[in-house]
């Protein structure tokens, strides 16, 4: 075989496992493998997972933070309006660059498949061509998919579906939305409908900003979940944010999960942006903003979790480690239980995998050899540590190695010792058999 990896521990948590990888594909998963490789890699016990996925974020507006200006007041609105000003200044070399900077960053961390919002209502099409572009210099390591989004409005701005319907003919794969920033509640409904029809039509996946708002009375994603079930869409839409499902009546959320799951509609919750701008118009107590994601996975809605934005108008912060978006979503979702807990590993590998159509992700033999080794015992243990990425393996070639980090205490009265990671390692438990949590 070209590379054997021994001793490794999964995320569903068989431990002591070798994985064989030939031609770029898992060929066995097992213990105590004979066949040898021309490499071999010692995991040590370690994690080896699938890579990450990110389902939700915005590559056009990637590390453009204070350019032309800093969003002083850090809300939402006005970083839309920070974006239209700097949509007639972007010049395509820059965003190209940038988002090869942070696609550079991304495999780094072992993020392998991104999906991409890109804005459509600039007519010139600037930043459709250059993440076309940069989808085509990254494919040899890293899945980019793309979104047309209407971030003005599809029938706010007179141009949105036609300039929509020219970024998928250019080779942009999944129809995006926002019916909460139509002019009205009707044009919203509305505008869910003709892109709904359009993807159905031409054979397409949808993911719109839906109810990205603290109005307990935005309900686009009541709408989405119906024309999704009347178009025969199920398994191929995603509800991007929903953050309004926080704020709404419990009543009404008892007849709309259900909802949701009937349809097959995803939900792509979005932790550190979610916390950050929802919540504002509020004084005390706060609203966390984020949707209601125990709830959705309780009623089998497929729930991931997105990085949204990295240093942009809407956020100077991020950093592409999607091990820090499971991490807020753990927290700002009060999933603290092991079950929970590994169930946050999932919503930002294997659950986001399945909503974008990734073929050939997991750890079954046939399975592409796209692989993460973690300095960590457990998923559990790698969202606590935000574990370093020690080799990220793509199509059973090294991408990226890093060393675990370590320190040396030299502490009055002590002996000289090493900081390791295990020294505070995590108590979960074993599961009870393959893919249950534990």
């Amino acid at each position: 075989m070209d590379l054997v990896i021994r001793n490794a521990t999964l995320p569903d948590g068989r431990r002591g496992i070798d994985i064989g990888i030939d031609g770029g594909r898992i060929a066995a998963v097992e213990t105590r493998l004979a066949a040898r490789g021309a490499r071999e890699i010692d995991a040590g016990g370690d994690l080896v997972t699938p890579p990450f996925v990110d389902a939700h974020f915005h590559m056009d507006s990637v590390l453009s933070h204070g350019l032309p200006r800093v969003n002083r007041s850090g809300t939402l609105l006005e970083g839309i309006r920070l974006w239209g000003e700097l949509k007639p200044l972007l010049a395509q070399e820059a965003l190209i660059e940038r988002a090869m900077h942070y696609c550079d960053w991304a495999v780094a961390r072992g993020l392998l498949a991104i999906r991409s919002h890109v804005d459509i209502c600039d007519d010139r099409l600037l930043a459709v061509e250059a993440l076309l572009e940069v989808k085509r210099l990254v494919a040899p390591y890293l899945d980019l998919q793309l979104v047309a989004f209407p971030q003005d409005g599809l029938l706010r701005s007179a141009s949105a579906f036609a300039n929509l319907r020219r970024a998928i003919a250019m080779g942009v794969d999944v129809v995006g939305g926002i019916p909460h920033f139509e002019r009205t509640m009707a044009q919203g409904a509305e505008s869910i409908r003709l892109l709904c029809e359009f993807a159905a039509e031409q054979g397409l996946r949808v993911d719109m900003h839906c109810d990205e708002t603290d109005d307990p009375l935005s309900r686009h994603i009541e709408t989405l979940a119906y024309e999704t079930h009347r178009l025969g869409l199920q398994g191929r839409v995603a509800g991007s944010h929903l953050t309004s499902m926080h704020s709404m009546d419990n009543y009404y959320v008892s007849k709309l999960l259900p909802l949701i799951a009937e349809s097959g509609v995803a939900a792509i919750a979005n932790p550190l942006i979610n916390i950050t701008l929802q919540g504002r118009h509020d004084t005390y107590p706060k609203r966390r903003g984020m949707t209601r994601v125990p709830e959705l996975l309780a009623a089998g809605v497929d729930v991931a979790f997105g990085h949204d934005c990295v240093l942009d108008p809407w956020y100077g912060m991020g950093s592409g480690d999607m091990l820090e978006v499971a991490h807020m979503g753990l927290h700002v979702a009060q999933m603290t239980g092991s079950a929970a807990m590994h169930e946050c590993f999932l919503a930002v590998s294997a659950t986001p995998a399945r909503i974008l159509g990734l073929e050939g992700y997991g750890l079954a033999p046939g399975c592409h050899a796209d692989l993460v080794l973690l300095d960590a015992g457990s998923t559990v243990e790698a969202i606590r540590l935000r574990a370093a990425r020690k080799i990220v393996i793509r199509r059973g070639q090294v991408l990226a190695e890093a060393p675990p980090a370590r320190a040396s205490l030299y502490l009055p009265g002590r002996p000289c010792a090493t900081d390791f990671r295990h020294a505070a390692h995590d108590t979960q438990a074993a599961p009870e058999k393959p893919g249950d949590p534990g």
